[in-house]
């Protein structure tokens, strides 16, 4: 395969490892004994892009379905809602069983409201007798399985079912559950470092459209690559780009980045042809027309052109292009 066969390429030709509460995926493993299916996540495309791995943490703890439902307390303990049964030293057994096994996915979705797998608002209740009354208000936090999978795995992009229907927040952890996926299948294999430079050439406007701030970082970093020790530059390079790709990206900076694929282009086209992308990313940046419209005729052009190097570009296909994603205004 010739360089310029590999960088003409989908950015996004890659198979991500996705993580899922099974609740989520239709299995009747809610305290009530059915389910919370999330039909962005069964129903459409992404279904048949990724491969799943599901959990029930409360399952796996041995409780069934259905089940006295639990409750967390401000001290740290899981038990269950009339505090007759105490479930906390049971839990770090099973997610000392679990959390290693989950090494190597490229992203989670928890389901909301949940004490175990809850990412946002759950309540921590007093911590007092069962049946005592307060009049405290219940602190807020993560759910207890959501808490330890995230300490356990950082840079892992991490989403809750409810927040998926807000069409900004779904097209951000999307694109960073395919730019995680890109990342481990570099750095799971023994990668040169010029594949490093290669990975980050094409991520370029990607990440510049998230946080320009770590790009530069990011590259300081690749220019230390086959000098630095492999390890830590590895594990280096994999914290600050996560970091990046957990910024959402700003509509100037998204601007910004279809400037710079129209700077290679604007040469080889005709004053109409470039007069319409021009327009095009106008009408982005004025909220008249969704990301996608200018994405398109971009590509669109880079390809009929044949400019590799914006073919390669992520930021013009940062996920499989037949997700329903980048279309809203």
């Amino acid at each position: 395969m010739t360089t310029t066969q590999r960088e003409a390429e989908p950015a996004s030709a890659i198979r991500p490892r996705l993580g899922a509460s099974a609740c989520l995926l239709g299995e009747p493993v809610r305290h009530n004994g059915g389910h919370s299916r999330c039909r962005f996540l069964t129903d459409g495309p992404l279904a048949e892009m990724v491969d799943w791995i599901t959990v029930c943490p409360e399952i796996e703890l041995g409780l069934g379905a259905p089940r006295r439902p639990v409750r967390l307390l401000t001290d740290g303990r899981l038990v269950d809602r009339d505090g007759e049964a105490d479930h906390t030293a049971a839990f770090a057994e099973t997610a000392e069983r679990l959390l290693p096994g989950l090494e190597g996915l490229d992203g989670f979705v928890l389901k909301s409201r949940s004490p175990s797998c809850g990412l946002f608002g759950i309540p921590h209740y007093s911590a007092g007798p069962p049946g005592e009354r307060t009049d405290e208000q219940p602190r807020r936090g993560r759910g207890i399985f959501a808490e330890a999978l995230t300490a356990a795995y950082p840079s892992l992009p991490v989403e809750e079912d409810g927040r998926l229907n807000d069409p900004l927040l779904r097209e951000h952890f999307v694109e960073r559950v395919f730019a995680h996926a890109r990342l481990r299948e570099l750095l799971s294999r023994p990668w040169r470092p010029r594949d490093l430079v290669d990975f980050h050439s094409r991520h370029k406007l990607q990440i510049l459209a998230h946080d320009p701030q770590r790009y530069r970082e990011l590259g300081r970093i690749v220019a230390r690559a086959g000098i630095d020790d492999r390890e830590a530059l590895t594990d280096r390079y994999r914290r600050v780009f996560s970091e990046a790709m957990t910024v959402r990206p700003a509509k100037g900076r998204q601007v910004n980045a279809l400037q710079h694929v129209l700077g290679p282009l604007g040469h080889r086209l005709s004053p109409e042809r470039r007069r319409g992308l021009v327009a095009s990313i106008e009408d982005f940046q004025a909220g008249r027309a969704p990301l996608s419209v200018p994405v398109a005729l971009l590509r669109h052009d880079a390809r009929a052109e044949n400019v590799s190097y914006l073919l390669g570009q992520t930021f013009l296909e940062p996920f499989p292009a037949a997700l329903p994603l980048r279309h809203h205004l």
